[in-house]
């Protein structure tokens, strides 16, 4: 085999090393083309990395074994306290004093909602499927828990993707971020009652009540903590590249910490976004930006082995049924507690109208506490809680970012958190440039020529020869040596004051590009030329400064 040969002048890289190596490759180049032919098709992204991932999967053409998934599992981990930290960062005090009772009375609704629906159907169905009723009633209420958590890096990859911006996007952080914190306490409470319900316990313990207080509260202890230092850290050190060493330092401590301790890792590091975006509020801008520039790659990988993980074909007819029946309670209960909070909270109306249809996706701490209860439960209960919920997962995490892209747009908050950086990587040079520009020709008179400076705002002129190109520039010091030679300025032409200069931009050149030459030759002007390099108009930077300033203002 080619692999042998190649191991034998390598001999300390295992078979399995190897592979890693060419399955990381794999994963990254696959998740990026397969997300740009989803979003070709107006489909977001995330879903084209998660077939992609189901594609490479166990479960599929088999690329990717377990034995791989286990080995990156801490990807995943890094991806999703990233998720949680930038979430944090969208819940600054501004936000969280505007929201905040919005957040709390629809977390409430669509939470508590999810919660009722779904043991209530699983518990009265399941209990015609299934002989043992406490078993049944005991899995309804470890679903009903479970199915009032939403995935927040699906949802929030959309956003971000979509660049939306509004009630509708800031209520739809909160609640992502939030609503993990309800699906963690409610299954910590109904966990303690499962034992009691399928008779493998006969009381509930003070370490049961206490589980809830000690995940949430340690986490948040944890977060806020390690934000604080970090804060201090970021003013001692501005530098950019340590801000970043530093950045990932921490969210790495932090989840690998909450790991360790059995705290709850995605709230650990949504806290350390918090403090962050409100310890350091005029550098928070900078942090993130960072955080978003290296995150891409780390996030394919996750979504890519989320959809390795799936596995459609462990399901039986009455899993089936149950499985139906939770994505119907799940789905009614979220949409309908969504859409009366949001009207009881005084929310807008496109909060209330679709909010509902951000609220599908199903991932991170849902399997992790179906894991939770897998290890917990008797064999038979715990497989049943990981296939219902890795099968609704399959469904709405194919389900739920196209949902979230409807609601974005229809509520018209779709590319409305734009960035300069954004704007000018979208425009050409040809957009802003004013084509009535005044372009002075070589045997221009000097008269004439202080006539254009009395007439225009600008302080710069091109020179063309007769064929329109350039061939110099006129400014201020140009007009002001003339004046020396005011007897003569019927002699005077254009092309005895002017200056050097060949800088110069084509019409289809980014605005991104064209800044950053201005930039780099420390230029107040650009002239900007045809095909055929005639000069067709320009620019200055206080057209620059104007165009970046409507465009972020505009509605």
């Amino acid at each position: 085999m080619l692999l042998d040969k190649f191991s034998s002048f390598f001999p300390n890289i295992s078979h399995f090393h190897l592979n890693m190596l060419l399955i990381l490759g794999l994963v990254l180049f696959g998740g990026t083309i397969g997300g740009r032919l989803f979003q070709k098709l107006k489909i977001p992204q995330v879903v084209g990395y998660i077939i992609i991932g189901f594609l490479l999967g166990p479960n599929s053409i088999r690329i990717i074994n377990a034995q791989m998934l286990n080995t990156l599992q801490p990807f995943s981990y890094f991806a999703l306290g990233l998720i949680g930290f930038m979430i944090g960062g969208e819940l600054n005090g501004e936000t969280l004093k505007r929201y905040g009772k919005q957040f709390t009375t629809i977390l409430l609704f669509e939470g508590m909602s999810a919660f009722f629906l779904v043991t209530i159907l699983i518990g009265t169905i399941g209990s015609l499927l299934f002989e043992d009723k406490g078993m049944v009633w005991s899995l309804a209420l470890l679903l009903g828990a479970i199915s009032s958590a939403t995935a927040p890096a699906a949802t929030t990859d959309v956003l971000w993707e979509y660049k939306a911006k509004g009630p509708l996007t800031t209520i739809v952080f909160g609640i992502v971020a939030l609503d993990d914190v309800l699906a963690i306490v409610l299954f910590a409470i109904t966990s303690s009652f499962v034992g009691h319900f399928s008779g493998s316990s006969a009381s509930i313990t003070f370490a049961d009540l206490f589980r809830p207080v000690y995940e949430i509260g340690g986490a948040f202890f944890l977060g806020g903590f390690s934000g604080l230092i970090l804060v201090a850290i970021i003013r001692h050190y501005p530098q950019k590249e340590r801000i970043l060493v530093f950045l990932i330092g921490m969210v790495l401590f932090v989840l690998g910490l909450s790991v360790a301790i059995n705290m709850s890792m995605l709230l650990a590091a949504m806290m350390l976004g918090i403090i962050v975006t409100n310890g350091a509020p005029t550098m928070s801008k900078q942090v993130f930006g960072m955080i978003q520039d290296f995150s891409p790659p780390v996030f394919i990988l996750f979504f890519v082995l989320v959809g390795a993980k799936l596995n459609p074909q462990m399901i039986s007819p009455a899993l089936f049924a149950l499985v139906v029946i939770y994505l119907i309670g799940r789905t009614i209960g979220k949409m309908t507690g969504a859409t009366l909070g949001a009207r009881l909270s005084g929310a807008d109306a496109t909060v209330a109208k679709y909010l509902p249809f951000c609220l599908f996706s199903q991932a991170g701490v849902a399997i992790g506490l179906s894991l939770v209860a897998a290890n917990s439960l008797d064999p038979q209960m715990g497989n049943m809680v990981i296939v219902i919920i890795t099968m609704t997962t399959f469904v709405v995490q194919l389900l739920g970012p196209p949902c979230v892209k409807y609601a974005v747009i229809h509520a018209k908050e779709a590319g409305k958190n734009v960035t300069e950086e954004d704007i000018i990587r979208n425009a050409s040079a040809q957009e802003l440039m004013d084509p009535q520009y005044p372009i002075v020709h070589e045997n221009t008179p000097v008269n004439e020529i202080w006539d254009i400076f009395a007439k225009s705002p600008y302080t710069q002129y091109p020179v063309v020869d007769d064929q329109g190109k350039l061939s110099g520039i006129i400014n201020i010091d140009g007009i002001k040596n003339s004046l020396l030679f005011e007897r003569s300025d019927q002699l005077l032409l254009a092309n005895d004051i002017k200056e050097p200069f060949r800088h110069k931009v084509s019409a289809a050149t980014s605005l991104f590009e064209a800044k950053s030459y201005m930039d780099n030759f420390r230029l107040g002007f650009l002239p900007v030329v045809n095909k055929e390099e005639v000069i067709i108009g320009g620019f200055d930077r206080r057209m620059y400064t104007k165009f970046i300033s409507t465009k972020l203002l505009a509605p």
